[in-house]
């Protein structure tokens, strides 16, 4: 019978590092610079979407104009105010011992994460964890990561 192997999928903002606020406010101040003032009630819901389907989603809302450019500009903008708040991420209680502990006993695991490598590599340094050697799944798909993964 053939063995079954354990493979873990971790989510990085939220789940392995303490980042979702940071995201929170990178977006209001990048969205603030384009004249956009939503709630940050309404920023907060929407964290943990690529950041093309969450401009799109918010645009929409808003009855703004949704032109690929006004969506690129945003994410430039979010990515810069987000390094702004890379001291504040934190690794959250047990994540870092958690990833060590599956390394040591050689159990294969990786992360995912809707966001876009500038932003996720700041995370990860803050993890301690090296984007060359960790499995990482990430990328401009607008679509978030469950459906990068099918």
């Amino acid at each position: 019978m053939p063995r079954i192997q354990t493979v873990f999928l971790f989510n990085l903002d939220g789940t392995l590092v303490d980042s979702v606020y940071q995201h929170v406010l990178a977006w209001r101040d990048a969205l603030d610079q384009e004249k956009i003032h939503p709630s940050v009630r309404r920023i907060h819901r929407r964290i943990g979407r690529s950041g093309g389907l969450f401009t799109n989603l918010l645009l929409r809302e808003t009855g703004l104009e949704i032109s690929p450019e006004r969506v690129e500009r945003l994410r430039r903008l979010h990515a810069k105010v987000y390094a702004r708040h890379r001291h504040e991420v934190r690794p959250l209680p047990g994540a870092r011992e958690l990833l060590n502990y599956l390394t040591e006993t050689g159990v294969p695991w990786a992360i995912a994460t809707s966001g876009r490598m500038e932003t996720a590599r700041l995370n990860l340094h803050a993890l301690k964890v090296d984007p060359a050697v960790a499995e990482v799944l990430s990328g401009p798909t607008g679509h978030a990561h469950p459906a990068k993964l099918l």
